[in-house]
């Protein structure tokens, strides 16, 4: 029986691992990427543009994605153009393609992904 002193997790939350390979920062995403997570999505990965020239998202353990996410990816690929950097999307699941596609972001975000970086 949980108590008021031990709050269970979110059953879908967002969980975020960062760590450097090689000329690369990774982010390992998994859970869902919706309006209740993006901003944490967000809030770990906008320290991180000044400091690397590439950023890698891998949503290899995205199960869902929703429009929240599709701008936050968004508005992280402008910030870190605009630093002079890179951010790539690897292991979209199809879902996550599919969503991507019928934003027409598809072609913005896959040519990491069909470089097909698992770790």
């Amino acid at each position: 029986m949980m108590t008021a002193e031990t709050p269970s997790p979110p059953l879908h939350q967002l969980t975020i691992k960062c760590y450097a390979l090689e000329d690369a920062m990774v982010v390992e995403c998994a859970g869902r990427l919706t309006m209740e997570y993006a901003q944490d999505l967000k809030t770990e990965v906008k320290p991180l543009i000044p400091h690397h020239k590439r950023i890698i998202l891998d949503l290899g353990e995205v199960a869902f994605m929703d429009s929240s996410g599709v701008g936050t990816l968004v508005g992280l690929y402008i910030s870190a153009r605009n630093a002079g950097g890179k951010l790539e999307v690897c292991n979209m699941s199809k879902a996550v393609r599919d969503l991507l596609g019928m934003s027409h972001l598809l072609s913005v975000f896959e040519a990491c992904g069909r470089y097909g970086m698992r770790m």
